[in-house]
C-alpha cells in the first residue's frame, strides 16, 4: 500500500508540468520542443504558476544612458527597455543613437527568489534542530523523526566524507562550509523537482550558481593550502629534467584550475540535463495529441512512464550530486593539507 502511494505521488509530480505548459502551444502552431525546454530552463523576471497566471518579481535596473535607477515589474517596464529574446529574455536598453546595451541589472529573478526560499528553509530546519538539542544534554536519548533524519545526514557527511577526506587534524574548520554546501545543493535540487511555486526553478542547472560554488571551493583549497601542497605543484618529486623544462609544474598548475572547473561543469550539466529530459518528455505528451488516437495514445503512455522514471531518477540524482560535489571539495581540500613524508 505504501509503495502504491509513493508511485501515485511520483506520477502526480511527473504530470504536474502539463498544465504549466498547456499554453505554450497556440492553436495551429507547430510544437517547438527545444524552444519550450529552453524557455522553462532559463531564468525569468516572473514566476509562472499556471496558464496565464504568474507572480511578478521586482526588476531593479540602472540606465546606462541617464544613470537613473528604475524599480518596476515585467508588465511596467519603461519604454526604452525591452526583453531581448535572442539573449534568453534578458533586459536590454535602447540608446539614443539606436544601439542596444545591457543595463546594470540587480533584479530579483526567479532563481534569486528560489535561493532565498532555500536559505529560509535551511534556517528553519537547522534552527529548529538546534532548539531541540538546546533542551537536552548528552544523557538524553537519540533524536527520532525529523531531527533524527537531519542528524543522520549531518553525521554521514561529517564523518564519512569530510573527516575521512581531510583528516582528523584539519577537518573541523572546513566542516561548516562543506555541510552548508551539501545541504544547499541538496535542498535546491529537491525543490527544483517540484514543478509549481515555490519550486521548479533550475538553480543548480544555472552555470553562474555552480561557478560561484566552484570558486568558493577553489579559494578554500588554495588560500589555506600548506607548504607541501605548493611544493607538489612547483617542485614535485620527479626527475630533475622534468622540473627544468618545466613540464610537471605546468601540468600541476593547470590542475589547480581544472579541478574547480570540473566541479562546476559536473553539477551544472547533470542538473540541467535532468530538467531538460523531464520537460522534453512532457512536450512529447502534447506532441502525441497531434498524431491521432492510435499512435498518440501509445506515445503518451510511453511518455508518462518515462516521466515517472525520470522523476524517480532525479530524486536520486538530487542527493548524489550534492554528495559528489561535497566529497570532491573535501578531497581537494584534503590534498591541500598533505603532510611531509
Amino acid at each position: 500500500m505504501k509503495q502504491l502511494k509513493s508511485i501515485c505521488i511520483l506520477l502526480m509530480m511527473a504530470l504536474m508540468p502539463l498544465p504549466l505548459m498547456a499554453n505554450e502551444q497556440k492553436e495551429g502552431e507547430a510544437l517547438d520542443i527545444p524552444e519550450i525546454v529552453l524557455h522553462h530552463l532559463a531564468d525569468t523576471y516572473e514566476w509562472h504558476i499556471v496558464s496565464d497566471i504568474s507572480i511578478p518579481l521586482p526588476i531593479i535596473i540602472r540606465s546606462g544612458e541617464t544613470g537613473e535607477w528604475h524599480c518596476c515589474t515585467a508588465q511596467s517596464l519603461p519604454g526604452n527597455f525591452f526583453f531581448n529574446e535572442e539573449a534568453h529574455g534578458k533586459i536590454y536598453e535602447r540608446m539614443a543613437d539606436g544601439t542596444t546595451e545591457r543595463p546594470l541589472d540587480l533584479s530579483i529573478t526567479r532563481n534569486v527568489l528560489q535561493i532565498w526560499i532555500v536559505v529560509a528553509l535551511l534556517l528553519i530546519v537547522f534552527l529548529s534542530c538546534a532548539r531541540w538539542y538546546k533542551k537536552r544534554d548528552k544523557t538524553s536519548e537519540a533524536p527520532k523523526g525529523f531531527v533524527g533524519a537531519v542528524e543522520m545526514l549531518v553525521m554521514m557527511i561529517n564523518d564519512d566524507v569530510i573527516k575521512s577526506s581531510i583528516g582528523e587534524k584539519h577537518y573541523k574548520k572546513y566542516a561548516p562550509y562543506l555541510l552548508t554546501v551539501f545541504f544547499f545543493i541538496f535542498f535546491t535540487n529537491m525543490l527544483g523537482l517540484i514543478p509549481i511555486f515555490p519550486g521548479g526553478s533550475n538553480v543548480t542547472g544555472n552555470i553562474n550558481i555552480t561557478f560561484f560554488l566552484a570558486v568558493c571551493t577553489f579559494l578554500a583549497v588554495n588560500l589555506f593550502g600548506n607548504r607541501e601542497y605548493w611544493k607538489e605543484i612547483f617542485w614535485p618529486d620527479v626527475p630533475i629534467f622534468l622540473k627544468a623544462i618545466p613540464i610537471m609544474p605546468a601540468i600541476e598548475l593547470f590542475g589547480v584550475f581544472t579541478k574547480p572547473f570540473a566541479l562546476m561543469i559536473r553539477l551544472f550539466a547533470n542538473m540541467m540535463a535532468g530538467h531538460a529530459m523531464i520537460l522534453a518528455f512532457t512536450c512529447v505528451i502534447f506532441l502525441g495529441w497531434t498524431l491521432g488516437p492510435a499512435m498518440g495514445t501509445g506515445l503518451n503512455i510511453f511518455s508518462a512512464i518515462m516521466l515517472l522514471f525520470m522523476n524517480a531518477l532525479e530524486l536520486l540524482v538530487a542527493f548524489v550530486q550534492a554528495y559528489v560535489f561535497t566529497m570532491l571539495s573535501a578531497v581537494f581540500i584534503g590534498l591541500a593539507h598533505k603532510e611531509h613524508e
